[in-house]
């Protein structure tokens, strides 16, 4: 019993610092960057190129970063460093590559304000056209005749 409770022991030791190891691990894989890195050759995200060698070869360097437990953003620099700035499906956040952010928030807030704009030049307008009810058309006697003819067929 004591020889059970020893090996017990000494697994669970052992057990604990794999553990620790692996919670420090980043789990990153090569479909976590297949959509952010772009294939050399064909032009396209990692993740529709799929025979190209370039590709392949992509894939390969991201499964062996990972494999070493490398973070996401360590694999993204070491993919720059290896294959050049190209690599990154998202421009940098820097310098004249900044117009790609920049400018499609202008255009948003642009169109947002024209929109509020146009509904307070469109609602005001309306409150100015009208003043009070339309003019209701009038009725020769013959209409009235009917009209009033209907109403006492249909009063109880």
């Amino acid at each position: 019993m004591r020889r059970v409770l020893a090996l017990a022991v000494m697994l669970l030791a052992l057990a604990a610092p794999a553990a620790a190891l692996a919670q420090g691990c980043p789990r990153t894989t090569v479909g976590d960057l297949e959509d952010e890195v772009m294939c050399q050759v064909c032009g396209v995200p990692l993740g529709l190129a799929t025979d190209a060698p370039e590709a392949k070869r992509e894939r390969a360097f991201i499964a062996r970063l990972a494999a070493r437990c490398d973070s996401k953003q360590q694999i993204k620099d070491a993919l720059v460093a290896q294959f050049g700035p190209s690599v990154l499906a998202d421009p940098p956040h820097d310098g004249f590559n900044a117009a790609a952010y920049i400018v499609p928030a202008l255009g948003v807030g642009f169109g947002g304000a024209l929109l509020a704009w146009l509904a307070f030049a469109f609602r005001r307008a309306r409150r100015r056209d009208s003043g009070g009810l339309p003019d209701l058309p009038v009725l020769s006697s013959a209409e009235r005749d009917r009209v009033d003819a209907a109403m006492e067929r249909w009063s109880p």
